[in-house]
């Protein structure tokens, strides 16, 4: 995020990162990503970190609340730590979290909670990056390593449904009044949405239809990382690196390949590395279950208070397109 969180001090951060004996001597905000909020740090003995403090009010597919949105989040953390560690060779492409004497993600305050990373040298990608025939091969390859690998017993059973459907489902009832009182957005949402009402119910009524054929198919779910778009890949020479194991959980492969393959040639390779045949139909599930989960989680930024911040304006840029998208089928 470029802003910094509310009601959280870059002192409450430094403090917190001793349970992991790191004594900062650098410390930079890190105005990158966008849902978390980040920091490096350089520690006395030269080691360098990539801090990362979740706010548990937007972790809303761990469940309501955030005591549910923490232990997911400490879930989370810990499979990708067990994936790393597995044995008996570890996946080298999981840039877990760091431990400290017992755990993955420490509380900071009430509502927020923060987890320490070795900042690891390489090229970041970036959301929207598109990737070579060669990078995606690459990609390909990892991800059927990935879903061969036995799943960690803090991995959580992920079924397709999102969590932030009813709110989206109350913004498509409530769009016959004003939004006031939020901010400067609400009503340029609301506007939106009700040009777009029926296409965005048509799709909705076709995420059922695709999430029940898969239900009753009950393909057999594997561990999957939930969010291997560029933003998420490092690139180290000819290895790839995997970021931001939030959503890491059990689900069907496609949940992950939807957002790497372009053709049939990606999915291909995927099904040759190891892979089982990727299925067209949960390929579309999970594309149009995402496009509807931003659209939800952007309008609940948008219909509650806000301001004219960059984090706010691409918040909105971002839901234009994405339900314009949903209408058009796109």
């Amino acid at each position: 995020m470029e802003e910094r969180p509310a009601g959280i001090e870059d002192s409450e951060v430094r403090h917190a990162l001793g349970a992991w004996g790191i004594d900062p001597v650098t410390w930079e905000y890190a105005p990158v990503g966008y849902g978390d909020y980040h920091w490096t740090a350089t520690d006395t003995r030269g080691r360098e970190w990539f801090v990362t403090v979740a706010d548990l009010t937007w972790k809303s597919w761990y469940g309501e609340g955030t005591e549910a949105a923490f232990h997911g989040l400490r879930d989370a953390m810990d499979t990708a730590v067990a994936l790393r560690d597995s044995e008996p060779h570890g996946l080298d492409f999981v840039v877990a979290p760091a431990r400290t004497a017992d755990e993955t993600v420490r509380r900071l305050g009430t509502g927020h909670a923060v987890s320490v990373f070795p900042l690891v040298p390489g090229t970041p990608g970036h959301f929207g990056d598109t990737l070579t025939p060669h990078d995606r091969g690459l990609m390909m390859d990892l991800l059927a390593t990935l879903h061969r690998t036995p799943p960690p017993a803090p991995a959580r059973v992920l079924p397709p449904d999102f969590a932030t459907r009813p709110q989206l489902e109350v913004a498509l009832r409530e769009t016959g009044s004003p939004w006031d009182g939020f901010g400067p957005y609400a009503e340029p949402a609301r506007r939106l949405l009700a040009d777009h009402a029926t296409a965005l119910r048509r799709r909705l009524d076709e995420f059922d239809r695709l999430a029940g054929e898969l239900r009753d198919r009950g393909a057999r779910p594997v561990i999957t990382h939930g969010e291997p778009h560029p933003g998420n890949v490092l690139r180290a020479g000819e290895r790839r690196l995997l970021l931001d194991w939030d959503t890491v959980g059990l689900a069907v492969p496609e949940r992950d390949l939807w957002l790497v393959a372009e053709g049939p040639d990606d999915l291909l390779r995927y099904e040759e590395a190891g892979g089982r045949t990727p299925d067209p139909s949960a390929l579309a599930l999970y594309r149009l279950r995402w496009a509807l989960n931003d659209t939800a989680e952007f309008l609940g930024l948008l219909r509650g208070p806000h301001g004219r911040t960059p984090d706010i304006e691409q918040a909105w840029q971002a839901l234009t397109g994405t339900v314009e998208g949903l209408a058009t089928g796109a």
